[in-house]
């Protein structure tokens, strides 16, 4: 038994010999990516401000932040009435809001809370949140069509009542000004709101006239209110871009684990960010691939 622990002593200083010889700082923990638990749903990312880190949010609340995206707080562990739908983050990256399909807002970090749609007796669920430019207001858009307006976010009109509505709407996005907003349905039916004509830019083809290959579910704002342009996405990846919005790719033809269900740009509009139920994110153009949620 002496000699056997004497051996061992003597391996052990061999050991740290070597590895003070060779540099080796000895076992280190392994770096994780953060991963959507296990009866969660991703369904939210936004991009940091300089686009080299991006955040996903999950139904549960919780807030995934990879690259140089900085955890500002998220509901984890909140018991929520309703599950969280989406997120959208300030122009300088330093906060986000959440939005839950009851309508209830959440704000962290420089994200400012000027209201919520949660005390209202609503005829249908929320399904998107619009920042204004500024981060001084937003706007809530519910599946019928409503839109709920907080902030310097001026309210120019909702499809509440419109005639026609061939789906329900899945997504909303704000040019970038504080007046104008898209709706867009599953179907593709997309309107917007605040244009002095109220009718679509010149020029503009509409996609619900064709039948999509899966529902869309969001849409995102390119351009100025002079130099419009937007991009759609659909359930199984594939990207639409109408007006001045380029293309960068998709993942139509990928053979998805999970539906998409939310697109974020960089911050020059030069690519963007896909990402799936299950976590998983996909990089198009000048956007990083930084990880992904997807439990391994």
């Amino acid at each position: 038994m002496r000699w056997r622990t004497k051996m061992a002593v003597v391996a052990a200083v061999l050991v740290a010999v070597l590895a003070w010889g060779l540099g080796w700082a000895g076992p280190v923990a392994a770096t994780v990516s953060p991963a959507v638990m296990p009866g969660d749903r991703a369904v939210g990312l936004a991009s940091t401000a300089s686009g080299r880190g991006y955040w996903v949010a999950t139904a549960a609340g919780d807030v995934l932040p990879f690259g140089d995206a900085t955890g500002h707080g998220s509901l984890n562990g909140v018991g929520l009435t309703a599950p969280v739908v989406g997120m959208a983050a300030t122009a300088d990256g330093g906060g986000y809001w959440l939005v839950a399909a009851d309508g209830g807002v959440f704000s962290f970090g420089d994200a400012r809370f000027f209201g919520s749609a949660a005390h209202l007796a609503l005829s249908a669920p929320v399904v998107g949140l619009a920042p204004t430019p500024d981060g001084g207001g937003y706007w809530l858009a519910a599946s019928d069509g409503g839109v709920f307006a907080f902030g310097d976010a001026r309210f120019a009109g909702s499809l509440v009542g419109a005639t026609g509505l061939d789906s329900p709407v899945r997504g909303i996005s704000a040019l970038a000004d504080d007046s104008h907003y898209w709706l867009v349905t599953a179907k593709g039916a997309l309107t917007v709101f605040g244009f002095s004509s109220g009718s679509w830019p010149s020029g503009w083809a509409d996609l619900s006239l064709t039948p999509p290959a899966a529902p869309f579910v969001d849409v995102v704002n390119h351009g100025t209110a002079t130099d419009v342009g937007v991009w759609l996405l659909g359930s199984d990846g594939g990207v639409f871009t109408i007006g001045c919005a380029p293309f960068h790719g998709s993942a139509a033809d990928l053979a998805l684990a999970a539906p998409v269900v939310s697109m974020a740009p960089t911050p020059d509009h030069q690519g963007y960010w896909l990402l799936g139920a299950d976590g998983g994110v996909f990089a198009f153009g000048d956007a990083p691939f930084l990880g992904s949620a997807a439990p391994t």
